[in-house]
């Protein structure tokens, strides 16, 4: 669980209030492999009530019900972190069944939830270009540390980011985010570092293996 003192800026892909909002509390939160339900918000508001019993009994703050929430069967207690000068990075990861984005064979209809969840916290501030920006960098770390890892994939099925920045008063606003940017380049080294810790620790069963990457060429004539 994620608190801010202030509300944060954030962009994510969460299952439960994700999209472009402002937030002071983020969850992760752990459930079985075979969790099938799809009442997401409903199962999360659940969670949330049971915190917030259980944080009253002991004096300590619940959680928002208004707060972001992202879901995983990976072992949230293998949490890792990787922090630079501005970016720190929180990562949960599943990579039992990698994906390849591009497979043109149908890989849509026979997949299985496999997690990697990505917390990314700034302490400048973004614009709206470099946001997203941001997301695009992150994700591209995570791939590059899987194909170092040999994980046949791109990521999972299921991946989610969350990006949280200063909402900008008073503090410097980047324009930028790609790797060979400042910000952006301590996003990517932050998160490279993350997942590859993750992996190293609770190395993978990737039985079957998964073949090579899908031949995702086509043709085209050129545009007259």
């Amino acid at each position: 669980m994620w608190r801010w003192p202030t509300p944060m800026a954030t962009l994510s892909s969460a299952t439960v209030r994700g999209g472009v909002r402002t937030a002071t509390q983020l969850m992760n939160i752990g459930v079985p492999s075979d969790f099938a339900r799809t009442d997401l918000e409903t199962y999360a508001d659940e969670v949330a009530a049971s915190i917030e019993m259980n944080s009253a009994e002991r004096g300590a703050p619940g959680f928002n019900r208004d707060g972001i929430v992202l879901l995983t069967a990976a072992d949230v207690s293998n949490a890792q972190r990787h922090a630079t000068t501005n970016v720190t990075v929180d990562a949960t990861v599943g990579v039992s069944k990698p994906t390849w984005a591009a497979d043109p064979d149908g890989g849509w209809n026979e997949w299985s939830a496999g997690t990697i969840n990505l917390v990314i916290q700034l302490d400048v501030a973004l614009d709206q270009a470099a946001a997203v920006n941001a997301v695009m960098t992150a994700t591209e770390a995570k791939t590059q540390a899987m194909i170092e890892a040999g994980i046949p994939g791109t990521g999972t099925a299921s991946d989610a980011i969350v990006l949280a920045w200063p909402i900008a008063d008073g503090v410097r606003v980047e324009r930028f985010a790609g790797p060979r940017s400042n910000v952006g380049s301590q996003v990517a080294i932050a998160v490279h570092a993350a997942i590859t810790r993750a992996i190293n620790t609770h190395p993978p069963d990737l039985s079957p293996p998964i073949s090579n990457p899908p031949n995702a060429a086509t043709t085209s004539e050129s545009p007259r």
